[in-house]
Protein backbone atom coordinates (compact mmCIF):
# COMPACT_ATOMS: atom_id res chain seq x y z
CA UNK A 1 0.00 0.00 0.00
CA UNK A 2 1.35 3.59 -1.33
CA UNK A 3 1.87 6.69 0.58
CA UNK A 4 -1.67 7.99 -1.02
CA UNK A 5 -3.56 5.41 -0.50
CA UNK A 6 -2.54 5.37 3.26
CA UNK A 7 -3.46 9.37 3.92
CA UNK A 8 -6.54 9.03 1.71
CA UNK A 9 -8.16 7.15 4.25
CA UNK A 10 -8.14 9.78 7.15
CA UNK A 11 -8.55 12.17 4.32
CA UNK A 12 -11.61 10.66 3.24
CA UNK A 13 -12.95 9.95 6.88
CA UNK A 14 -12.72 13.87 7.34
CA UNK A 15 -14.63 14.70 4.44
CA UNK A 16 -17.55 12.04 5.35
CA UNK A 17 -17.77 13.72 8.84
CA UNK A 18 -17.71 17.16 6.75
CA UNK A 19 -20.55 16.54 4.50
CA UNK A 20 -22.65 14.42 7.01
CA UNK A 21 -22.78 18.34 8.67
CA UNK A 22 -25.48 19.34 5.90
CA UNK A 23 -26.42 15.66 4.69
CA UNK A 24 -27.93 15.53 8.10
CA UNK A 25 -30.02 18.69 7.93
CA UNK A 26 -30.21 19.68 4.24
CA UNK A 27 -32.80 21.69 4.47
CA UNK A 28 -31.05 23.78 7.42
CA UNK A 29 -28.31 24.16 4.33
CA UNK A 30 -30.63 25.35 1.77
CA UNK A 31 -32.42 28.02 4.13
CA UNK A 32 -28.75 29.48 4.61
CA UNK A 33 -27.59 28.68 1.53
CA UNK A 34 -31.15 31.14 0.29
CA UNK A 35 -30.32 33.93 2.69
CA UNK A 36 -26.53 33.91 1.60
CA UNK A 37 -26.44 34.10 -2.02
CA UNK A 38 -29.43 36.53 -1.85
CA UNK A 39 -26.85 38.93 0.81
CA UNK A 40 -24.16 38.61 -1.78
CA UNK A 41 -26.31 39.40 -4.79
CA UNK A 42 -28.66 42.26 -3.70
CA UNK A 43 -26.03 45.07 -4.82
CA UNK A 44 -26.59 43.90 -8.31
CA UNK A 45 -28.35 44.47 -11.07
CA UNK A 46 -30.32 41.72 -11.05
CA UNK A 47 -30.60 42.47 -7.06
CA UNK A 48 -32.08 45.58 -7.10
CA UNK A 49 -34.13 44.57 -10.61
CA UNK A 50 -35.43 41.98 -7.98
CA UNK A 51 -35.88 43.70 -4.93
CA UNK A 52 -33.60 41.35 -2.71
CA UNK A 53 -33.58 43.99 -0.30
CA UNK A 54 -37.14 43.26 0.56
CA UNK A 55 -36.52 39.33 0.70
CA UNK A 56 -37.07 37.77 3.92
CA UNK A 57 -37.87 34.31 3.07
CA UNK A 58 -38.52 31.69 0.27
CA UNK A 59 -41.66 32.83 -0.24
CA UNK A 60 -41.04 36.23 -0.61
CA UNK A 61 -38.48 34.95 -3.43
CA UNK A 62 -40.81 33.33 -5.60
CA UNK A 63 -42.78 36.50 -5.63
CA UNK A 64 -39.77 38.89 -6.95
CA UNK A 65 -37.73 36.14 -8.75
CA UNK A 66 -39.65 34.28 -11.96
CA UNK A 67 -38.53 31.07 -13.47
CA UNK A 68 -36.20 31.61 -16.47
CA UNK A 69 -34.60 29.63 -18.75
CA UNK A 70 -31.41 30.74 -20.50
CA UNK A 71 -33.32 32.65 -22.91
CA UNK A 72 -35.42 34.85 -20.66
CA UNK A 73 -31.35 35.44 -18.72
CA UNK A 74 -30.02 36.20 -21.56
CA UNK A 75 -30.41 39.95 -21.18
CA UNK A 76 -28.27 39.97 -18.30
CA UNK A 77 -25.41 37.32 -19.38
CA UNK A 78 -24.80 39.54 -22.34
CA UNK A 79 -24.05 42.60 -20.47
CA UNK A 80 -21.49 40.20 -18.11
CA UNK A 81 -20.10 38.91 -21.48
CA UNK A 82 -19.88 42.30 -22.49
CA UNK A 83 -17.52 42.96 -19.76
CA UNK A 84 -19.94 44.95 -17.03
CA UNK A 85 -19.21 44.07 -13.45
CA UNK A 86 -22.08 43.31 -10.84
CA UNK A 87 -24.70 42.06 -13.16
CA UNK A 88 -26.06 38.86 -11.74
CA UNK A 89 -23.34 38.49 -9.33
CA UNK A 90 -20.66 40.63 -7.89
CA UNK A 91 -17.96 41.60 -9.67
CA UNK A 92 -16.91 39.82 -12.87
CA UNK A 93 -17.09 35.30 -13.69
CA UNK A 94 -13.85 33.79 -13.38
CA UNK A 95 -14.80 31.71 -16.45
CA UNK A 96 -17.64 31.59 -19.02
CA UNK A 97 -18.18 27.48 -19.86
CA UNK A 98 -19.63 28.09 -23.59
CA UNK A 99 -21.94 25.35 -24.11
CA UNK A 100 -25.22 24.59 -26.47
CA UNK A 101 -28.16 26.84 -26.20
CA UNK A 102 -31.77 25.89 -27.65
CA UNK A 103 -32.87 29.05 -29.55
CA UNK A 104 -29.21 31.30 -29.10
CA UNK A 105 -27.05 28.74 -30.55
CA UNK A 106 -23.97 29.24 -27.87
CA UNK A 107 -24.40 29.54 -23.69
CA UNK A 108 -22.42 31.06 -22.21
CA UNK A 109 -22.30 29.88 -18.15
CA UNK A 110 -21.01 32.32 -15.70
CA UNK A 111 -18.15 30.49 -13.25
CA UNK A 112 -17.86 32.83 -10.04
CA UNK A 113 -14.66 32.68 -7.30
CA UNK A 114 -17.27 30.88 -5.14
CA UNK A 115 -18.49 28.53 -7.35
CA UNK A 116 -15.28 27.06 -9.06
CA UNK A 117 -14.75 25.48 -5.85
CA UNK A 118 -17.33 23.53 -5.50
CA UNK A 119 -17.33 21.53 -8.64
CA UNK A 120 -13.25 20.76 -7.49
CA UNK A 121 -14.90 20.20 -4.30
CA UNK A 122 -17.47 17.75 -5.40
CA UNK A 123 -15.41 15.46 -7.62
CA UNK A 124 -12.79 15.05 -4.92
CA UNK A 125 -15.67 14.07 -2.52
CA UNK A 126 -17.44 11.88 -4.88
CA UNK A 127 -14.21 9.47 -5.08
CA UNK A 128 -13.60 10.23 -1.03
CA UNK A 129 -17.01 8.98 -0.06
CA UNK A 130 -16.06 5.69 -2.42
CA UNK A 131 -13.00 5.16 -0.21
CA UNK A 132 -14.26 5.99 3.12
CA UNK A 133 -17.32 3.52 2.57
CA UNK A 134 -15.44 0.58 0.79
CA UNK A 135 -12.06 0.93 2.39
CA UNK A 136 -10.17 0.82 -1.39
CA UNK A 137 -7.75 2.93 -1.84
CA UNK A 138 -4.94 1.38 -3.75
CA UNK A 139 -6.25 3.38 -7.21
CA UNK A 140 -4.72 6.63 -5.86
CA UNK A 141 -1.43 5.21 -6.42
CA UNK A 142 -1.93 4.94 -9.97
CA UNK A 143 -2.31 6.28 -12.94
CA UNK A 144 -5.91 8.27 -13.36
CA UNK A 145 -7.47 9.06 -16.65
CA UNK A 146 -10.17 12.11 -17.14
CA UNK A 147 -11.30 12.35 -21.00
CA UNK A 148 -12.71 15.53 -21.36
CA UNK A 149 -12.15 18.35 -23.67
CA UNK A 150 -9.12 20.52 -24.54
CA UNK A 151 -8.06 22.79 -21.72
CA UNK A 152 -7.09 25.77 -23.81
CA UNK A 153 -9.17 28.53 -23.19
CA UNK A 154 -10.23 32.01 -25.30
CA UNK A 155 -10.70 35.32 -24.16
CA UNK A 156 -13.72 37.61 -23.93
CA UNK A 157 -13.33 41.12 -22.38
CA UNK A 158 -11.07 39.70 -19.92
CA UNK A 159 -12.79 36.68 -18.89
CA UNK A 160 -11.62 33.01 -19.95
CA UNK A 161 -13.83 31.10 -22.04
CA UNK A 162 -14.04 27.28 -22.68
CA UNK A 163 -15.89 24.03 -21.96
CA UNK A 164 -16.70 22.82 -18.61
CA UNK A 165 -14.28 19.99 -18.20
CA UNK A 166 -11.47 21.72 -19.85
CA UNK A 167 -11.52 24.60 -17.33
CA UNK A 168 -11.47 21.67 -14.57
CA UNK A 169 -8.65 21.09 -15.99
CA UNK A 170 -6.78 23.67 -14.97
CA UNK A 171 -7.85 23.28 -11.70
CA UNK A 172 -6.87 19.38 -10.74
CA UNK A 173 -5.07 19.74 -7.10
CA UNK A 174 -1.61 19.26 -7.39
CA UNK A 175 -1.61 15.87 -4.97
CA UNK A 176 -3.03 14.14 -8.19
CA UNK A 177 -1.14 16.02 -11.35
CA UNK A 178 1.86 13.65 -11.16
CA UNK A 179 -0.81 10.54 -11.49
CA UNK A 180 -2.73 12.55 -14.04
CA UNK A 181 -2.90 11.75 -17.39
CA UNK A 182 -3.56 12.19 -20.61
CA UNK A 183 -0.66 14.92 -20.89
CA UNK A 184 -1.56 18.54 -21.03
CA UNK A 185 0.04 17.88 -24.96
CA UNK A 186 -2.39 15.27 -25.93
CA UNK A 187 -5.48 17.06 -23.85
CA UNK A 188 -5.33 19.85 -26.25
CA UNK A 189 -5.45 18.12 -29.34
CA UNK A 190 -8.72 19.21 -30.89
CA UNK A 191 -9.76 16.28 -32.95
CA UNK A 192 -10.90 13.77 -30.76
CA UNK A 193 -10.14 10.28 -32.88
CA UNK A 194 -6.69 11.77 -33.10
CA UNK A 195 -6.59 12.47 -29.41
CA UNK A 196 -7.91 9.30 -28.55
CA UNK A 197 -5.06 7.31 -30.44
CA UNK A 198 -2.27 9.53 -28.29
CA UNK A 199 -3.76 9.24 -25.46
CA UNK A 200 -3.85 5.13 -26.14
CA UNK A 201 -0.40 5.45 -27.13
CA UNK A 202 0.42 7.33 -23.62
CA UNK A 203 -1.75 4.76 -21.18
CA UNK A 204 -1.08 1.49 -22.55
CA UNK A 205 2.01 0.57 -20.78
CA UNK A 206 0.95 2.77 -17.58
CA UNK A 207 -0.74 1.59 -14.59
CA UNK A 208 -4.32 2.69 -14.89
CA UNK A 209 -6.62 2.11 -12.22
CA UNK A 210 -9.32 4.70 -12.46
CA UNK A 211 -11.20 6.08 -15.24
CA UNK A 212 -13.13 8.71 -16.14
CA UNK A 213 -14.98 10.05 -18.73
CA UNK A 214 -18.54 9.93 -21.09
CA UNK A 215 -19.21 6.53 -21.77
CA UNK A 216 -19.54 6.70 -25.39
CA UNK A 217 -16.23 8.62 -25.23
CA UNK A 218 -14.57 5.97 -22.70
CA UNK A 219 -15.97 2.94 -25.15
CA UNK A 220 -13.99 4.21 -28.05
CA UNK A 221 -10.97 4.52 -26.01
CA UNK A 222 -11.26 0.96 -24.57
CA UNK A 223 -12.16 -0.45 -28.13
CA UNK A 224 -8.78 1.23 -29.68
CA UNK A 225 -6.44 0.00 -26.84
CA UNK A 226 -8.17 -3.72 -27.18
CA UNK A 227 -7.02 -3.20 -30.83
CA UNK A 228 -3.71 -2.02 -30.30
CA UNK A 229 -3.36 -4.61 -27.79
CA UNK A 230 -4.24 -7.37 -30.29
CA UNK A 231 -7.57 -8.21 -28.98
CA UNK A 232 -6.97 -7.98 -24.73
CA UNK A 233 -9.29 -7.15 -22.58
CA UNK A 234 -9.09 -3.51 -20.57
CA UNK A 235 -8.81 -5.64 -17.39
CA UNK A 236 -5.35 -7.21 -19.21
CA UNK A 237 -4.17 -4.16 -20.02
CA UNK A 238 -4.66 -2.41 -16.97
CA UNK A 239 -4.27 -5.25 -14.68
CA UNK A 240 -5.27 -2.60 -11.59
CA UNK A 241 -7.97 -0.78 -13.08
CA UNK A 242 -10.25 -0.52 -10.47
CA UNK A 243 -12.56 2.22 -10.35
CA UNK A 244 -14.53 3.88 -13.28
CA UNK A 245 -16.90 7.24 -13.25
CA UNK A 246 -19.07 8.48 -15.35
CA UNK A 247 -21.35 10.72 -15.59
CA UNK A 248 -22.97 13.39 -18.83
CA UNK A 249 -25.50 10.79 -20.43
CA UNK A 250 -27.44 7.84 -19.27
CA UNK A 251 -24.98 5.27 -18.62
CA UNK A 252 -27.49 2.35 -19.45
CA UNK A 253 -27.25 2.27 -23.04
CA UNK A 254 -23.54 1.54 -23.10
CA UNK A 255 -23.31 -0.98 -19.99
CA UNK A 256 -23.51 -4.30 -21.54
CA UNK A 257 -20.50 -3.01 -24.00
CA UNK A 258 -18.20 -1.25 -21.44
CA UNK A 259 -18.68 -3.93 -19.03
CA UNK A 260 -17.82 -6.54 -22.41
CA UNK A 261 -14.71 -4.57 -22.93
CA UNK A 262 -13.61 -4.63 -19.31
CA UNK A 263 -13.90 -8.10 -18.77
CA UNK A 264 -14.63 -8.04 -15.46
CA UNK A 265 -17.02 -6.02 -13.54
CA UNK A 266 -15.48 -3.27 -11.59
CA UNK A 267 -16.81 -0.53 -8.76
CA UNK A 268 -18.47 2.62 -10.50
CA UNK A 269 -18.79 6.44 -9.35
CA UNK A 270 -22.29 8.54 -11.11
CA UNK A 271 -21.92 11.64 -11.15
CA UNK A 272 -24.40 14.60 -12.09
CA UNK A 273 -21.68 18.13 -13.34
CA UNK A 274 -23.29 20.72 -14.83
CA UNK A 275 -21.43 23.91 -16.26
CA UNK A 276 -24.58 25.46 -14.12
CA UNK A 277 -23.18 23.74 -11.23
CA UNK A 278 -22.22 20.19 -9.71
CA UNK A 279 -25.61 19.02 -8.25
CA UNK A 280 -25.14 15.39 -7.19
CA UNK A 281 -23.03 12.14 -6.89
CA UNK A 282 -23.13 8.51 -6.27
CA UNK A 283 -21.96 8.30 -2.65
CA UNK A 284 -22.85 4.69 -1.76
CA UNK A 285 -21.93 1.50 -3.55
CA UNK A 286 -25.06 0.31 -2.19
CA UNK A 287 -27.69 1.86 -3.98
CA UNK A 288 -27.83 3.81 -7.33
CA UNK A 289 -29.27 7.59 -5.76
CA UNK A 290 -27.10 10.62 -6.38
CA UNK A 291 -26.50 12.18 -3.07
CA UNK A 292 -28.06 16.20 -3.44
CA UNK A 293 -25.24 18.72 -2.73
CA UNK A 294 -27.49 20.82 -0.53
CA UNK A 295 -24.71 22.62 0.70
CA UNK A 296 -22.53 23.99 -2.71
CA UNK A 297 -23.74 27.19 -3.05
CA UNK A 298 -26.80 25.84 -4.90
CA UNK A 299 -29.91 26.34 -3.82
CA UNK A 300 -32.46 24.14 -5.47
CA UNK A 301 -36.55 24.35 -6.26
CA UNK A 302 -39.08 21.91 -7.89
CA UNK A 303 -41.54 22.42 -10.37
CA UNK A 304 -43.90 19.30 -10.36
CA UNK A 305 -42.82 18.38 -14.38
CA UNK A 306 -46.79 18.35 -15.53
CA UNK A 307 -47.06 21.65 -14.36
CA UNK A 308 -44.14 23.06 -15.62
CA UNK A 309 -45.61 24.61 -18.67
CA UNK A 310 -48.60 26.06 -16.55
CA UNK A 311 -48.46 30.29 -15.80
CA UNK A 312 -48.20 29.83 -12.63
CA UNK A 313 -46.41 26.60 -11.36
CA UNK A 314 -46.12 25.08 -7.93
CA UNK A 315 -42.51 25.70 -6.94
CA UNK A 316 -41.05 23.55 -4.05
CA UNK A 317 -37.73 24.18 -1.89
CA UNK A 318 -36.14 21.57 -0.89
CA UNK A 319 -38.29 20.60 2.50
CA UNK A 320 -41.46 20.29 0.54
CA UNK A 321 -40.34 18.04 -2.37
CA UNK A 322 -42.15 14.12 -2.11
CA UNK A 323 -40.45 10.79 -3.34
CA UNK A 324 -41.11 9.46 -6.70
CA UNK A 325 -42.31 12.98 -7.92
CA UNK A 326 -41.17 13.88 -11.49
CA UNK A 327 -39.94 17.43 -10.73
CA UNK A 328 -37.99 20.01 -13.44
CA UNK A 329 -34.91 21.24 -11.64
CA UNK A 330 -34.34 24.90 -10.91
CA UNK A 331 -31.25 26.31 -9.78
CA UNK A 332 -29.85 29.62 -7.86
CA UNK A 333 -26.15 29.62 -7.96
CA UNK A 334 -23.68 31.65 -6.47
CA UNK A 335 -22.19 32.36 -9.86
CA UNK A 336 -25.56 34.16 -10.51
CA UNK A 337 -28.16 32.18 -12.53
CA UNK A 338 -31.53 32.79 -10.76
CA UNK A 339 -34.87 30.70 -10.84
CA UNK A 340 -33.10 29.23 -13.76
CA UNK A 341 -34.65 26.32 -15.15
CA UNK A 342 -31.96 23.86 -16.04
CA UNK A 343 -34.19 21.67 -18.32
CA UNK A 344 -33.50 18.21 -16.48
CA UNK A 345 -35.94 16.32 -14.60
CA UNK A 346 -35.18 14.42 -11.64
CA UNK A 347 -37.26 11.95 -9.17
CA UNK A 348 -36.39 11.75 -5.74
CA UNK A 349 -35.55 8.14 -4.70
CA UNK A 350 -34.80 9.35 -0.94
CA UNK A 351 -35.43 11.79 1.90
CA UNK A 352 -32.72 10.59 4.54
CA UNK A 353 -30.75 12.15 3.22
CA UNK A 354 -31.96 13.62 0.07
CA UNK A 355 -31.05 11.55 -2.75
CA UNK A 356 -32.49 11.49 -6.37
CA UNK A 357 -32.06 9.85 -9.80
CA UNK A 358 -31.92 12.09 -13.37
CA UNK A 359 -35.24 10.88 -15.37
CA UNK A 360 -34.91 13.16 -18.67
CA UNK A 361 -35.42 16.36 -19.89
CA UNK A 362 -38.14 18.89 -19.72
CA UNK A 363 -38.35 18.47 -24.00
CA UNK A 364 -37.69 15.45 -26.04
CA UNK A 365 -34.21 15.35 -26.30
CA UNK A 366 -31.32 13.32 -28.31
CA UNK A 367 -27.66 13.49 -25.41
CA UNK A 368 -26.40 9.90 -26.26
CA UNK A 369 -23.37 11.49 -26.72
CA UNK A 370 -23.54 14.63 -24.67
CA UNK A 371 -25.05 16.63 -27.45
CA UNK A 372 -28.37 17.53 -26.55
CA UNK A 373 -30.35 17.89 -29.67
CA UNK A 374 -33.43 19.00 -28.90
CA UNK A 375 -36.76 19.03 -31.08
CA UNK A 376 -36.46 22.95 -31.88
CA UNK A 377 -32.98 22.21 -33.59
CA UNK A 378 -33.40 18.68 -35.73
CA UNK A 379 -37.19 20.56 -36.94
CA UNK A 380 -34.88 24.13 -37.94
CA UNK A 381 -32.44 22.00 -39.62
CA UNK A 382 -34.65 19.63 -41.46
CA UNK A 383 -37.51 22.33 -42.46
CA UNK A 384 -34.98 25.01 -43.46
CA UNK A 385 -33.44 22.76 -46.23
CA UNK A 386 -37.01 21.46 -47.07
CA UNK A 387 -38.70 24.69 -47.65
CA UNK A 388 -35.74 26.02 -49.43
CA UNK A 389 -35.48 22.51 -52.36
CA UNK A 390 -39.62 22.06 -51.75
CA UNK A 391 -38.97 19.46 -50.27
CA UNK A 392 -42.47 18.16 -48.19
CA UNK A 393 -42.28 15.95 -44.86
CA UNK A 394 -45.35 14.92 -43.83
CA UNK A 395 -43.72 12.99 -40.74
CA UNK A 396 -40.41 12.38 -38.77
CA UNK A 397 -38.47 11.49 -35.83
CA UNK A 398 -34.78 10.95 -34.39
CA UNK A 399 -33.10 8.49 -32.62
CA UNK A 400 -29.32 7.77 -32.40
CA UNK A 401 -27.91 4.78 -33.55
CA UNK A 402 -25.44 3.83 -30.74
CA UNK A 403 -24.30 0.34 -32.22
CA UNK A 404 -24.04 0.60 -35.91
CA UNK A 405 -22.83 -3.19 -37.53
CA UNK A 406 -20.09 -0.76 -38.70
CA UNK A 407 -18.00 3.00 -38.82
CA UNK A 408 -18.85 5.23 -36.27
CA UNK A 409 -22.11 5.94 -34.49
CA UNK A 410 -24.76 8.49 -35.74
CA UNK A 411 -28.23 10.15 -35.71
CA UNK A 412 -30.81 8.25 -37.81
CA UNK A 413 -33.63 10.49 -38.96
CA UNK A 414 -36.66 7.97 -40.07
CA UNK A 415 -38.66 10.78 -42.55
CA UNK A 416 -41.76 10.14 -44.06
CA UNK A 417 -41.69 12.42 -47.33
CA UNK A 418 -45.20 14.14 -49.95
CA UNK A 419 -42.84 15.27 -51.99
CA UNK A 420 -39.18 13.39 -51.59
CA UNK A 421 -35.96 15.58 -52.46
CA UNK A 422 -34.49 14.34 -55.73
CA UNK A 423 -30.91 13.42 -54.23
CA UNK A 424 -31.41 11.92 -51.06
CA UNK A 425 -27.46 12.27 -49.95
CA UNK A 426 -27.21 15.93 -51.16
CA UNK A 427 -30.49 16.48 -49.04
CA UNK A 428 -29.33 14.48 -45.73
CA UNK A 429 -25.80 16.69 -46.15
CA UNK A 430 -27.61 19.52 -46.05
CA UNK A 431 -29.93 19.28 -42.97
CA UNK A 432 -26.38 17.49 -41.52
CA UNK A 433 -24.74 21.24 -41.93
CA UNK A 434 -27.59 22.69 -40.69
CA UNK A 435 -27.88 21.09 -37.32
CA UNK A 436 -24.05 21.57 -36.80
CA UNK A 437 -25.02 25.38 -37.25
CA UNK A 438 -27.79 24.97 -34.73
CA UNK A 439 -25.94 23.10 -31.84
CA UNK A 440 -21.97 23.49 -31.13
CA UNK A 441 -22.34 20.18 -29.56
CA UNK A 442 -23.07 18.60 -32.77
CA UNK A 443 -20.70 20.20 -34.34
CA UNK A 444 -17.85 19.61 -32.12
CA UNK A 445 -19.04 15.60 -32.57
CA UNK A 446 -19.02 15.44 -36.40
CA UNK A 447 -15.94 17.65 -36.19
CA UNK A 448 -14.11 15.45 -33.82
CA UNK A 449 -14.79 12.77 -35.43
CA UNK A 450 -16.84 11.28 -32.93
CA UNK A 451 -20.27 10.31 -34.67
CA UNK A 452 -20.68 10.13 -38.39
CA UNK A 453 -23.03 12.50 -40.28
CA UNK A 454 -27.07 11.84 -40.07
CA UNK A 455 -28.38 8.40 -41.89
CA UNK A 456 -32.13 9.27 -43.23
CA UNK A 457 -33.84 6.30 -43.88
CA UNK A 458 -37.02 6.98 -45.98
CA UNK A 459 -40.59 5.56 -44.92
CA UNK A 460 -43.55 4.41 -46.24
CA UNK A 461 -46.47 6.26 -47.12
CA UNK A 462 -48.65 6.42 -43.90
CA UNK A 463 -45.87 4.91 -41.93
CA UNK A 464 -46.57 6.82 -39.04
CA UNK A 465 -50.33 6.34 -39.15
CA UNK A 466 -49.64 2.90 -39.36
CA UNK A 467 -47.09 2.56 -36.01
CA UNK A 468 -49.09 4.38 -34.42
CA UNK A 469 -52.40 2.56 -34.54
CA UNK A 470 -50.18 -0.76 -34.08
CA UNK A 471 -50.03 1.59 -30.64
CA UNK A 472 -53.19 1.79 -29.76
CA UNK A 473 -52.36 5.13 -30.27
CA UNK A 474 -54.17 6.90 -33.01
CA UNK A 475 -55.40 10.24 -32.71
CA UNK A 476 -56.87 12.23 -29.95
CA UNK A 477 -53.93 14.10 -27.81
CA UNK A 478 -50.70 11.55 -29.23
CA UNK A 479 -47.91 12.75 -30.81
CA UNK A 480 -44.86 11.11 -32.20
CA UNK A 481 -41.69 11.97 -30.47
CA UNK A 482 -39.91 14.14 -32.50
CA UNK A 483 -36.50 13.02 -30.44
CA UNK A 484 -35.88 9.35 -28.69
CA UNK A 485 -32.84 9.33 -26.74
CA UNK A 486 -33.15 4.64 -27.27
CA UNK A 487 -33.77 2.78 -29.67
CA UNK A 488 -37.52 1.74 -28.97
CA UNK A 489 -39.37 4.16 -31.71
CA UNK A 490 -36.26 3.54 -34.80
CA UNK A 491 -36.58 -0.10 -34.13
CA UNK A 492 -40.29 -0.34 -34.46
CA UNK A 493 -39.96 1.90 -37.96
CA UNK A 494 -37.59 -0.01 -39.02
CA UNK A 495 -40.20 -2.39 -40.92
CA UNK A 496 -41.53 0.63 -42.87
CA UNK A 497 -38.76 1.60 -44.48
CA UNK A 498 -38.35 1.66 -48.28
Amino acid sequence: MGLKSILSKPFANYAVWQISKWKNNAVSAQDKILQNLIESAKETAFGKDHHFTEIKNYTDFKSFVPIRDYEGLKKYVDRVVAGEADVLWKGKPLYFAKTSGTTSGVKYIPLSKESMPEHIKAARNAILTYINETGKADFVNGKMIFLQGSPTLSVKNGINIGRLSGIVAHHVPKYLQKNRLPSLETNIIEDWEEKVDAIVDETIHEDMTLISGIPPWVQMYFDKLSEKSGGQKIAEIFKNFSLFIYGGVNFEPYRAKIEQSIGRKIDSIETYPASEGFIAYQDSQKDKGLLLLADAGIFYEFIPADEYHNDKPTRLSLGEIELDTNYALILNTNAGLWGYSIGDTVKFVSKNPYKIIVTGRIKHFISAFGEHVIGEEVEHALLTVANAEGVKITEFTVAPQVSPKEGLPYHEWFIEFSSPPKNITSFSKKVDEALQKKNIYYFDLIEGNILKPLVIQILQKDAFVNYMKSKGKLGGQNKVPRLSNDRDLADDLGRYIV
